[in-house]
Parts: structure tokens; C-alpha cells; sequence
């Protein structure tokens, strides 16, 4: 009743309230865990189907499956150890739009991450490209390095000793620390133990790369429209430097950049081929285009065939779509012509690498025959 607030006995706390949850707790818990890994990824599953080595644990599941299969008269339920990349994860592979249909994009790109941890490099950081092929690979190609690191107590393969031998006779520090460290590292990438330290890209300035294309007899660069997986990257830089190309210039945001994977994938193409990123890439076109070069872009409904490509003897930017949508809208409306690659068969669309490397060599042999 009013006015009875000094009375004896009053409550002096708040009332209790409904009974409280865990107040968004476990799901903060799973925050920057990372996607969970489906069942043929898992080392310690019996459907796995990865390329590193089977855990005794494992194998012996997928024994006992085959056992049990066999006494009911079915098929094992296991996976089939080999068959599934699970050191880099299964690229994407881009498609630049031809004649015929759309690029499709394919699955995951990038290295496996294992469940409960999740990696977040700074975009200006060394970074640590892992895996024992993968840094074999790399230090075979002349992958810039600083260091080498390798996980006490390795299990030393003719792999490993080909990695620390190249490494020692390059000079590259090689760091030896615990497996809780590299996993640390790493982010919880599977690292099979060894790690390789790859410094920052030096990118050129774009226009300086123009500049130095244009003192050529013949200047081609080459652009790339949001292609976001690095081997694509690595591959197109690769074949720019097969076939004469000056320079590849790239968008800084929503597209991949220089990574560990581009340079092995490169095949050390990036440290003779310059490499530039752009704010605006609409922009850097128009300004190609007020310098003198002609700008076309791959696409499915190209009005010029790329072997009636009568602008590919003078100054050229080539215009490589992204993966599954091709060239976006203003790139296409900014490009002088666009050129489809002829198909003879039902495929539908080329990776965008592969594309590129159609389009540079077409362009390469008319060069030759005008010369």
C-alpha cells in the first residue's frame, strides 16, 4: 500500500528473476573457432581420405569397419586415405566465362585448419607457409625465406632432410622449436612439423609498371578482376613471364594478393615479373587506356573472337575475370572490346589461370608473326 515503504520487514534486494541461461557463454566459446572439418578430413576419424600420414588409431578403425562389413555383407563405411588433398585444401578453381556458360566456382580454397583455433595475420606480417611439399616446393623454386622452423622431435623423412640441407646451403636461419609453438604459430594449420617464414610482398607502383611497359618494344600487362584464390594468381604471373608480359596488376581489397601459396605456385615467376596493387582497378584501366593501350577483357559473350584479335600487336592490358562471375560490371563497361575463347567441345568454362595463359600465348604468337 502507499506510504508503507519504511515499514518492518521491507525488501531490501530486488526480487529474484527468471533463472538465467549461460548468458550467450558456449556460443561465445565458439567464437574464431574455425569451420569444423567434415568427417573425411579427420585424421582421427575412419572416413578419413587425406594425403598425410594414418594414424595407427585410425587404421585400426577402418580395419575393424572392414571386418564388420565383411561378417554383414555390406560395404565399409571408411574413407579411402590418399584420395583427398588435406595439406593445402582443394583450391578453388575459377572460371573466366567462354563461349558456352559461366565459370563455376569449385570448393575450399587454403590450408586445413584444425577445430578450436583460427588464424588472423597481420596484412603487412612475414607469413609461414607450411606443409612438408609445399616448403619443399618453394625452397626448390627460390621462394624468398628468412627462416625455417621445424617442430622438435620431427620424424625425419628424405623430405625433411632435403628441406633443412636447401635451407642451410641458401643461408636461411633454421629455428627449432616445440610442436606447441609451431601449432601457436601456425594457427592450428596442420604443419607436418615444418614451417617456412616468407617476408612481406614488395608490390611496384603502378605507375611504374606502366611507365617500364611502355619503354618496351611491345608492352602487355595483364589485370585481374577479384580473382581471390592465390594459385590463380601464381599461375597467371607464371605465364606472363612465359610470354612476355611487362607486369600484372591487381585490387587491393576483395582479390588475392602475393602469398606464400602465389609465389610456389608462381614457380619464382614473382620475383621477375613486377607485381602492382591498385585502389581502384576501373581507374588504373582508364589510365592504361590514356597511355596507350588497348584494354580486353576475357568474357563468355565476348564480341570478338581471341584469334581475330587484331589489337594484340600494339600496347595491350589483358582483363582476366573472377572466379564464377567473370568481370564485373564496370570493368567490362571500361574495356575497349571484349574476347571469348573459342571452344570446340561441351566444357564449359577454363580455369582462370589456364584462360589467361590461352589468351597470352595467342597473343605472343601473333606478335611474332608481325615481327
Amino acid at each position: 500500500m502507499a506510504g508503507n515503504s519504511q515499514r518492518r520487514g521491507r525488501r531490501l534486494t530486488p526480487k529474484a528473476g527468471a533463472p538465467k541461461g549461460t548468458g550467450g557463454k558456449n556460443k561465445d566459446s565458439l567464437a574464431g573457432r574455425g569451420r569444423t572439418l567434415p568427417a573425411d578430413e579427420r585424421p582421427w576419424h575412419k572416413a578419413y581420405s587425406g594425403t598425410e600420414k594414418l594414424p595407427q588409431r585410425t587404421a585400426w578403425k577402418q580395419d575393424k569397419e572392414r571386418r564388420a562389413a565383411a561378417e554383414e555383407g555390406r560395404a565399409p563405411k571408411i574413407g579411402q586415405p590418399g584420395t583427398k588433398d588435406t595439406t593445402w585444401g582443394k583450391g578453388s578453381r575459377a572460371g573466366v566465362p567462354l563461349k558456352g556458360g559461366k565459370g563455376k566456382p569449385g570448393g575450399r580454397g587454403g590450408p586445413r585448419v584444425a577445430p578450436g583455433r583460427k588464424a588472423n595475420p597481420a596484412k603487412d606480417s612475414p607469413e609461414l607457409l607450411v606443409g612438408r611439399n609445399p616448403v619443399l616446393e618453394s625452397l626448390r623454386t627460390q621462394v624468398p625465406a628468412t627462416a625455417l622452423y621445424t617442430a622438435q622431435g620431427i620424424d625425419v623423412d628424405d623430405r625433411v632432410k632435403e628441406i633443412v640441407r636447401t635451407a642451410a646451403d641458401r643461408g636461411i636461419a633454421i629455428l627449432e622449436v616445440s610442436r606447441g609453438e609451431l601449432d601457436r604459430m601456425t594457427g592450428g594449420v596442420l604443419h607436418q612439423g615444418v614451417g617456412l617464414q616468407v617476408p612481406p610482398f614488395a608490390y611496384e607502383p603502378f605507375d611504374d609498371l606502366v611507365a617500364a611497359a611502355l619503354e618496351q618494344a611491345a608492352p602487355l600487362l595483364v589485370a585481374l578482376d577479384g580473382v581471390t584464390d592465390p594459385r590463380n594468381l601464381g599461375a597467371v604471373i607464371r605465364s606472363a613471364a612465359a610470354f612476355g608480359a611487362q607486369g600484372v596488376f591487381v585490387p587491393e581489397r576483395r582479390a588475392a594478393g602475393i602469398t606464400a601459396t602465389a609465389w610456389r605456385t608462381s614457380a619464382g615467376a614473382a620475383a621477375r615479373v613486377p607485381v602492382a596493387q591498385v585502389t581502384n582497378l576501373t581507374r588504373s584501366l582508364k589510365a592504361c587506356k590514356e597511355a596507350g593501350f588497348v584494354v580486353v577483357g576475357l568474357d563468355a559473350d565476348g564480341q570478338t573472337d581471341l584469334y581475330d584479335l587484331e589489337a594484340a600487336v600494339g600496347p595491350l592490358v589483358v582483363v582476366v575475370g573472377s572466379e564464377g562471375r567473370g568481370l564485373s560490371r564496370l570493368v567490362g563497361e571500361t574495356c575497349d572490346l571484349t574476347v571469348s575463347i573459342p571452344m570446340v567441345s561441351d566444357v564449359e568454362s577454363l580455369n582462370a589461370s589456364v584462360a589467361a595463359a590461352v589468351t597470352l600465348a595467342e597473343v605472343a604468337r601473333r606478335r611474332s608473326v608481325e615481327a
